[in-house]
């Protein structure tokens, strides 16, 4: 059985610049065809534009404040907000907030840094 407690994870910065934890992925645990992990951007903070040719994502907020872009469309999100982010599609997530913010990602197939190409 694998369980993995956040607090054990240990945080690396991804491509796009966020800090995550990765909680479940072919590095650490049996699962092979996706990943989850947690992700936090300090205040004003905010992940370089980019996209995934293959993997697709959902961006889960836990707390703080944020503008999501997706494509050409913003919008502001927050504690509950889910978003799905395709493949191939141009995104970003700002942290508009006071406080850090925290979301989970889990991307299918699993988060690989060569999938991850920056845009400007």
């Amino acid at each position: 059985m694998d369980v993995i407690n956040q607090r054990e994870a240990a945080p690396f910065t991804t491509a796009d610049g966020s800090t995550i934890r990765e909680l479940l992925a072919h590095r650490n645990s049996s699962i092979r065809k996706q990943s989850l992990a947690e992700a936090r951007l300090a205040p004003g903070q905010a992940t370089t534009p980019h996209h995934h040719a293959v993997t697709e994502e959902i961006y889960y907020i836990l707390s703080g404040s944020a503008a999501m872009t997706l494509g050409e469309e913003t919008r502001p999100v927050g504690p509950g907000d889910a978003i799905a982010i395709p493949p191939g599609m141009r995104h970003t997530i700002s942290n508009t907030g006071a406080d850090e913010l925290v979301f989970l990602c889990t991307c299918a197939p699993g988060y690989e840094h060569t999938d991850t190409f920056l845009e400007s």
